[in-house]
């Protein structure tokens, strides 16, 4: 971690700005009031879900790089849900229905990086790249075309929902406890089944040697397309706070995944696929790219040095990994 300061502490100095302001602005932009944190935990909620999902598929050996796609989905999903129910129903049904819809619909999206893995010989990595391009294009076609605003075709997004159709938030502090519940309940959940259940131990056998397993008796085939559909099913929770969240637009608009998924899968990278380390990681890392947008306000420097940073501590943690094991070999 001190490497990845100290990296990004050149970066800053060969652009010309005070690393010391840079991280002091970073720092303020993500804890320096309760506004400020509470929109921190408003990104963290989506992160922490997509990790959670992601260490599902990463312990069975699955690069799902298609969780961007499948947070799109469940974001598409949801607002499907959401239009077709609003009138008919009571809000809380319609919103819970959304949330199913939207875990159904990320599921569906990462079952097939699946399907084309096991029956296309496709990769997951290159079929879930695909999938997400078809997902963001799924995405412009619906808001430019049958969902689009009454009279006006515009990618800034559909309609926006009522508040009635928002999560509750807390009083002055513009974050819904069912957005942080969801999220720490996703990864409990996950981390005692990975720990401490004859299906984490399958997930892992898989993980480590797919053929062995195989050999075992374990159903290798339905154990990856079902950890690709818990996946992909968390990763749709995540588009769901996306739309209903206190925070979010509340509507469907291009891009709306804001590369959560992506970040998710450093966040995994830096907790070694540990669900309990993934808490306080994904606390940092939505820290670092919510207060990173100070860095604009205040200085006129691009916010995305925040994503620097961040890309920098996970190649800082996996060069130190890598060199350790080399040692251990030498050692033994």
């Amino acid at each position: 971690m001190l490497a990845a300061l100290a990296l990004s502490a050149l970066i800053l100095l060969a652009i010309g700005a005070s690393p010391l302001d840079a991280f002091g602005l970073i720092i303020n932009g993500a804890f320096g009031s309760s506004a400020r944190l509470a929109y921190v935990l408003t990104a963290w909620a989506p992160v922490l879900l997509c990790a959670a999902g992601l260490l599902v598929t990463f312990a069975a050996g699955l690069w799902n790089i298609g969780i961007e796609g499948q947070v799109v989905l469940g974001a598409i999903f949801a607002t499907g849900v959401l239009r077709w129910l609003q009138p008919s129903l009571p809000p809380a049904l319609t919103l819970i229905a959304a949330a199913l819809g939207a875990a159904l619909g990320g599921a569906l999206w990462g079952v097939l990086t699946g399907l084309l893995k096991r029956y296309g010989n496709v990769n997951e990595i290159f079929g879930g790249l695909g999938l997400n391009f078809i997902a963001g294009s799924l995405t412009v076609y619906l808001v430019l075309g049958p969902w689009k605003r009454p009279g006006i075709g515009s990618t800034s997004g559909t309609e926006p929902f009522p508040p009635s159709l928002w999560l509750p938030a807390f009083p002055g502090f513009q974050v819904s406890p069912v957005e942080i519940l969801l999220a720490l309940a996703a990864i409990a959940v996950v981390g005692v089944a990975l720990r401490g259940t004859y299906f984490g131990l399958r997930l892992k056998a898989i993980g480590k040697n797919v053929r062995a397993a195989y050999t075992l008796g374990v159903s290798t085939d339905r154990h990856m397309l079902l950890a690709f559909a818990i996946c992909g099913a968390l990763a749709g929770l995540a588009g769901w706070v996306l739309i209903v969240g206190t925070s979010a637009r509340h509507n469907l608009f291009p891009l709306i995944s804001g590369g959560y998924g992506f970040l998710a899968i450093l966040v995994v990278l830096l907790a070694n696929l540990s669900a309990a380390w993934s808490v306080p990681i994904s606390v940092f890392f939505a820290a670092i790219a919510m207060g990173s947008l100070q860095l604009a306000l205040q200085r006129q420097l691009d916010s995305s040095l925040g994503g620097v940073i961040q890309g920098l501590l996970v190649l800082s943690v996996l060069i130190t990994q890598g060199l350790q094991a080399r040692l251990f070999k030498r050692k033994s």
